[in-house]
């Protein structure tokens, strides 16, 4: 029994909680090189990232963030690209946010303003993704190694654009000045004070409902059966009558599009400016978020909090823990990648050998 003949439970639950406690195990064993408890550190962290509610929110707003790369990154998986580039396009849709605040701020009221600066995000980072993915459709050339190279490009334009033309007369933090308070996004301790004073904003409902409309497009509507057939088997669906070269770009520039929304949370909705490093690795979170929770939304939803509770409680961790280093972190996100991607099916046999002996 292959693992593509694995039962849907199997595939969808089983294995990627297996690759999961992998993950975990691994660096349960590091934590215990250091000379700490791994069992210590882990009650830390769930009571830093779950059970207080400052740090639950602040859980819920790095997975704001993580949910629209993590569906950047799924909805190109499901046409058979590999986006690698939602970085790069969560930067650009950044810094077409900032344009359009720093240009308008002064002169529309906050009903404007906010949603133009999601579709200033949404448009640039969609305009960041279209041209990897027309040399991917017209030229043959890989999505894989032009959303690289467009990650690197888009770094040191934001890097030129803010040093060279962004930065306030008489400042030296490579930041634009901050956009006046009607560009700001509603936070949630305005309606739920128990959350304290976090950066928790109406983004994370603009998250879930990305997801609600990305599990019906993609399951339930025609075009997202054409995009499945196009990833499952690109000549089939060709001689279907699908416009195989049409579907790559319009998925790529949707993708972009998810990347660039990724950028409304940590800037309309924290820092109120545009910084240098404001993705701070969101993007590449996005491609485990897809593996891990298997291009499903309510996978993408879960994988995203686990990787907002791990940021979240991670910090705290490596301040009550002086041999726990803050790298940790990625250590376990790298390792969530290793088990869910190169190694995703590495429990697949031992399965599918149970379920012979059962039957």
């Amino acid at each position: 029994m292959m693992n593509k003949d694995l039962p849907r439970w199997a595939t969808a639950f089983v294995m990627p909680l297996l690759n999961l406690l992998s993950a975990l195990l691994v660096t349960a064993l590091v934590i215990h090189m250091l000379g700490e408890s791994p069992t210590e550190s882990l009650q830390i962290l769930i009571n830093s990232a779950v059970i207080n509610p400052e740090g639950l929110s602040y859980t819920l707003f790095y997975a704001s963030t993580f949910i629209f790369t993590g569906l950047a990154v799924s909805i190109a998986m499901q046409a058979g690209l590999f986006n690698i580039g939602a970085e790069g396009q969560m930067y650009i849709g950044g810094l077409g946010l900032a344009w359009a605040m720093l240009a308008f701020d002064s002169s529309l009221p906050g009903w404007m303003l906010i949603p133009l600066g999601v579709l200033s995000a949404a448009v640039f980072g969609a305009l960041w993704s279209f041209l990897p993915g027309y040399l991917q459709a017209k030229r043959g050339s890989h999505v894989v190694v032009t959303t690289i190279m467009f990650n690197f490009i888009a770094s040191q334009l934001m890097n030129f654009l803010i040093v060279k033309y962004m930065i306030p007369v008489g400042e030296q933090n490579p930041a634009s000045r901050a956009f006046a308070a009607a560009a700001e996004m509603p936070r949630l301790n305005q309606w739920f004070p128990v959350l304290g004073e976090t950066p928790l904003n109406i983004s994370f409902f603009l998250a879930i409902l990305a997801l609600l409309v990305y599990g019906v497009v993609v399951s339930r509507s025609a075009w997202g059966f054409k995009l499945r057939a196009t990833g499952l088997n690109p000549h089939a669906a060709h001689y279907a009558g699908i416009r195989i070269s049409k579907m790559i770009i319009v998925v790529m520039l949707i993708s972009g599009a998810l990347a660039g929304l990724g950028s409304v949370n940590s800037i309309m909705g924290s820092t109120h400016y545009l910084s240098l490093n404001f993705v701070g690795g969101a993007g590449f979170i996005g491609i485990a978020i897809a593996l891990m929770g298997r291009q499903h939304p309510v996978g993408i939803f879960l994988s995203a909090v686990l990787f907002g509770a791990l940021t979240q409680g991670g910090f705290d961790l490596s301040l009550e823990k002086q041999n726990i280093p803050p790298e940790m972190v990625i250590l376990v996100q790298g390792l969530i990648i290793l088990f869910c991607g190169a190694m995703e099916n590495l429990y697949g046999p031992a399965i599918a050998k149970m379920l012979k002996l059962k039957k």
